[in-house]
């Protein structure tokens, strides 16, 4: 007989022993293949949204934190764009000051008011589901420049749209996450940017309606992040947490939320890491490691797609159209995973793009100590966009942006009138851990002496971009 493992070795089961006659939870043994290949499943489908946890804990409940923004539910703004000293999310952009807030729609929904905003600014409320699907958007590209009211209502919602209200948004999940981006058009404009900030409103439905509050939810035990566990086995505690806050699974979810149920992940289970065996624990690391594997090899695998950002961000929909209509997958949870590894929290594509670059022209890895380099726009071939583009710089460790002698971690179509042009009317970025030289500065993107990437931003890219027909240039080692 091949050897077998129990189940419940595997978590320690709430109730289990508070009724002898009863069933058990789950009478299902698994080896420790069949252990790896569920936690590898679980790890490429969790892993967006413990992530997306780990934002929670930093941004809404851990008040000692140095990235607290606010409680839930509470508007959080700063006039500012993000620097190094910014850690919480990878890939961060620096072209918009940011709100960024959290909402727990469980005891009644809220209303977002938005001010009518001036005709050439661009500015989006990115809504965010725990899964980390973009389920919606309000902002000048989606609901236009106008000012409006929009109720944020979760699933257990059944009411009607009340009068003053602009649109019901209706989300799937309790819990969501926002990311408010509103253009700066240069640093004098930062006092701007604040006035129309503090238009933004966000209250309980009762308050807009002049009504009396209802009963408040359950308080939430949120355990604290330890930063390194979406590395490892610890992952799978707090998966667990969220599927807690999600309660059920989503459309086509069911089979695999049973297949956690085996392994003692879910609503209704206590999972407890330190109760595993060796071998056990062993296979719940290796799949972690086979599934992180899978995640960096689609990366790298479509590193090279300029509009692969298009395909990996948007709604539960769009995705699963995307899985199989672009990389004949029978389901969105590597694309979900990929997407938050390489960049959390992107945009969908009718929003924004993020061509990206982590190879050079002739297809070897970007690294300031060995090279510098260029990117060249022709006159003619500037991004096509709507509102604006940036190139931003990354540290290929931290995924953070660095420290540099200028304090400038981006180019963008804001200093357009500034960059130094070719006679032929071509922008020559240069891209090194050197000056090249004081005439040709405003042209630098400082990078670190080592590893780095590029991310351009194309906000409202126009059909040329997203289709693929406009092609970023190419990064070239000037030596």
């Amino acid at each position: 007989m091949k050897p077998t493992i129990l189940l419940f070795s595997l978590a320690i089961l709430v109730g289990a022993c508070a009724d002898e006659s009863s069933e058990p939870l789950t009478s299902a043994q698994l080896t420790s293949g069949q252990v790896e290949t569920i936690a590898k499943e679980a790890y490429l489908y969790g892993f967006p949204m413990v992530m997306n946890y780990k934002t929670m804990v930093q941004y809404a409940v851990d008040t000692g934190n140095a990235e607290y923004k606010g409680p839930f539910n509470e508007v959080s703004c700063e006039a500012r764009v993000f620097t190094p000293d910014d850690k919480a999310v990878v890939t961060p952009n620096s072209d918009t000051p940011y709100c960024m807030f959290w909402m727990d729609l469980r005891a009644e929904p809220l209303v977002l008011s938005v001010p009518a905003m001036e005709d050439d600014r661009y500015y989006s409320f990115q809504l965010i589901d725990l899964y980390t699907h973009n389920f919606a958007y309000v902002g000048s590209l989606t609901t236009g420049s106008n000012a409006g009211r929009y109720l944020l209502a979760g699933p257990g919602w059944k009411g009607e749209k009340p009068a003053g209200i602009t649109d019901v948004i209706r989300s799937e999940t309790d819990f969501i996450f926002n990311v408010t981006r509103t253009q700066l058009f240069g640093p004098d404009d930062l006092d701007n940017v604040k006035v129309i900030q503090d238009q933004y409103e966000l209250q309980p439905l009762s308050a807009f309606l002049g009504e009396q509050a209802p009963a408040a939810p359950s308080r939430i035990d949120f355990p604290e992040w330890v930063e390194g566990s979406q590395f490892d086995e610890r992952f799978f505690g707090y998966l667990d947490v969220v599927m807690e806050l999600l309660e059920e699974p989503g459309p086509g979810e069911a089979a695999l939320w049973q297949d956690l149920a085996r392994i003692g992940i879910g609503p209704g289970e206590t999972f407890r890491l330190a109760a595993l065996p060796d071998d056990q624990l062993e296979a719940f690391a290796a799949g972690v490691k086979t599934g992180m594997a899978d995640i960096e090899a689609f990366l790298a695998e479509n590193a090279s797609d300029s509009t692969i950002s298009g395909k990996i961000f948007g709604t539960r929909a769009f995705l699963a159209e995307a899985a199989t209509g672009y990389f004949g997958l029978d389901k969105p949870d590597l694309l979900r995973a990929a997407a938050a590894h390489a960049g959390l929290y992107g945009n969908s594509a009718i929003e924004a793009i993020y061509p990206t670059y982590y190879t050079d022209a002739d297809g070897e890895p970007l690294n300031a100590s060995k090279h510098s380099y260029t990117m060249t726009f022709a006159a003619d071939s500037l991004p096509p966009v709507k509102a604006f583009w940036s190139l931003s710089l990354y540290d290929g460790k931290t995924q953070l942006f660095i420290e540099n002698p200028l304090d400038r971690y981006l180019l963008d179509s804001n200093m357009l009138d500034r960059f130094s042009r070719g006679a032929d009317g071509s922008i020559r970025f240069y891209i090194a851990a050197e000056s090249p030289g004081e005439s040709l500065e405003t042209n630098w993107l400082p990078a670190p002496d080592g590893p780095f990437y590029l991310v351009m931003r194309l906000y409202g890219p126009e059909e040329a971009a997203r289709e693929g027909q406009w092609i970023p240039p190419k990064v070239n080692k000037v030596n």
